[in-house]
């Protein structure tokens, strides 16, 4: 019979592999490649995830990455935006690729492929991303107009999916990009010591992207690993795996895990800790449970689809914060919290706002009562 993994087992096994049970000393691309990328779709959430991860970590590291494209920021897990290590990127892009592809099969997608030569609006879009980084929005124009029985925001929006592309990191940006971020080919931002493009490892079955979801947030079943990545078939791909392990969690589905993976006792401490907007440690599984109770899932996840900031202790999601105008950090309980733990957050809390800076430079954290 396999080993039952309690919640408090699992909650504990990606605490550890998150790093968030005590920050590590490292660099950002080591961390961004543990993590295997961080969600992004706003560009200022991964600073606070990796400053809750890495000792010591300056807003300058990931500013310097990403300027001299060590780090990127791209299409990538789910079809959304994340930060990837260049050379994981390089390693993982094109196994992503069928996940990508199925945005043709939505229904204002799918017209493209279905009335125009695909291979000629890709090749046009990579040909005017090439001639000149731009956001994703301004190719809507130019292709519309070469295939005007196609809407043009459809015509780009296949382009971002389908094309190996990068975003163009925006020199003295606080937070390295802005809102309307430059798209260029990968190859353009991606090159060797020569100068010459990387070459993308080609399009083939995801077993190495899938052993390095389980060593970031195993122990996992198989449809977690499709949350994570929205790739389907993972169940084929685990059972590809020879050296995994598995468990079962107390409701009886099977784990799967790599070997020597860290899976701490339930006892071991959890500090609190500062997730950002959008914080892949809360997105990557089905079951949520491991590190936020259910009956607080709807004050995390909105229903147009952001994902606050959230507050751990001892773990698990107690609270969202955000920032006030005035430039406090603001702490909205789920229940009522004990005085040492209001203390413990407000402590953090101040810690976060001296590496967040001004805004008045202030340093006032507002635990508020429970609505």
């Amino acid at each position: 019979m396999p080993e039952v993994l309690s919640r408090r087992r699992l909650n504990r096994a990606l605490l550890a592999r998150q790093a968030l049970l005590a920050r590590e000393r490292t660099d950002v691309v080591a961390m961004t490649e543990r993590l295997v990328g961080l969600q992004a779709q706003e560009p200022a959430p991964p600073f606070v995830g990796l400053w809750s991860r890495i000792d010591g970590f300056r807003r300058e590291d990931l500013l310097d990455a990403l300027s001299d494209g060590r780090v990127v920021r791209a299409t990538a897990m789910r079809g959304t935006i994340h930060l990837l290590s260049a050379d994981d990127y390089v390693a993982e892009r094109m196994a992503l690729q069928p996940l990508l592809r199925t945005a043709l099969r939505l229904p204002h997608l799918r017209v493209v492929a279905e009335e125009a030569d695909l291979d000629a609006v890709l090749a046009l879009a990579f040909r005017l991303l090439d001639e000149e980084p731009r956001p994703i929005a301004a190719l809507r124009a130019p292709l519309h107009d070469a295939f005007p029985q196609l809407d043009g925001e459809a015509l780009a929006h296949v382009a971002r999916m389908l094309l190996p592309l990068v975003q163009v990191a925006q020199p003295g940006h606080p937070d390295g990009f802005p809102g309307n971020a430059a798209f260029a080919p990968a190859g353009r931002v991606l090159t060797d010591e020569d100068g010459a493009p990387r070459r993308l490892a080609p399009e083939g079955p995801p077993t190495a992207l899938v052993r390095r979801y389980l060593g970031a947030f195993g122990p996992a079943t198989a449809a977690d690993a499709t949350k994570w990545s929205g790739l389907p078939g993972m169940r084929e791909v685990l059972a590809a795996i020879p050296d995994l392990v598995t468990f079962e969690d107390e409701q009886g589905r099977t784990l799967f895990d790599l070997p020597n993976a860290p899976r701490p006792p339930e006892d071991v401490p959890a500090p609190v800790r500062f997730l950002p907007r959008f914080d892949n440690a809360l997105l990557s599984h089905v079951d949520h449970s491991r590190i936020l109770d259910p009956v607080h899932r709807e004050h995390v996840f909105t229903v147009n689809g952001q994902i606050h900031g959230t507050v751990l202790h001892d773990g698990f999601g107690v609270a969202t914060w955000d920032r006030g105008k005035d430039g406090a950090l603001v702490v909205r309980p789920f229940a009522r919290v004990a005085q040492r733990t209001a203390a413990s957050i407000r402590a953090e809390g101040r810690r976060l706002l001296g590496f967040l800076g001004p805004k008045g430079a202030t340093r006032v954290v507002e635990v508020l009562a429970p609505s």
